[in-house]
């Protein structure tokens, strides 16, 4: 936590030698970080290592951390993946409440439940290229992001697509029997040919 803050006097040679210099912003850097695991209702962790907490308690430390900087904007990759659902509410709360801060977070999420409840603008992209984007609602419903996201059957019964694979790999199965025995009854009439 204490590495993600700014301008901290010990950074400088001369600064790091004379300990008055620097005492008091490491104090204030001190009381943010503390400040912060609170917040994030891992204040009682504090002296933990990191790599003992669960994963979505590192999650939660992740964004403590990422806040240390004081930032305008917040990039976070896949907050909610691996997360029980508990603490999914926690971590959106938290999205939301740094929304309410008039910070700007920016966000990659495949939980579509989660995008509709967090995002004002959605930028969908499949295969490199982006798909739509617009508000949540209207992009959820966009014929081409169904398509790409759920597959152009996605209104089919799977027991109906099903069968129609069952169907389909007993022709292939069939096809590939019958030039198996075209092959062989055209070796044979060779081999017949030579004798």
């Amino acid at each position: 936590m204490l590495l993600g803050a700014r301008a901290q006097g010990g950074e400088n040679l001369f600064v790091a030698l004379v300990r008055p210099l620097w005492k008091k912003r490491e104090d204030s850097i001190t009381a943010r970080a503390m400040a912060l695991l609170e917040k994030f209702k891992l204040d009682t962790k504090a002296e933990d290592y990191a790599a003992s907490l669960s994963g979505g308690q590192r999650k939660l430390l992740e964004m403590a951390r990422a806040l240390m900087s004081e930032p305008e904007l917040v990039m976070l990759d896949e907050p909610m993946a691996g997360v029980n659902p508990a603490l999914t509410q926690s971590l959106l709360h938290h999205i939301q409440n740094l929304k309410a801060e008039g910070m700007t977070v920016l966000f990659v999420e495949h939980d579509m439940h989660m995008v509709n409840e967090i995002a004002d603008w959605v930028v969908v992209m499949a295969e490199g290229k982006i798909v739509a984007e617009g508000p949540p609602g209207v992009v959820m419903n966009d014929p081409a992001v169904i398509d790409a996201y759920l597959g152009a059957h996605h209104d089919t019964d799977l027991g109906t697509l099903t069968g129609q694979r069952e169907i389909a790999a007993e022709m292939e199965s069939e096809l590939i029997r019958e030039e198996i025995e075209a092959d062989s009854a055209e070796i044979i009439d060779k081999e017949a040919d030579t004798k």
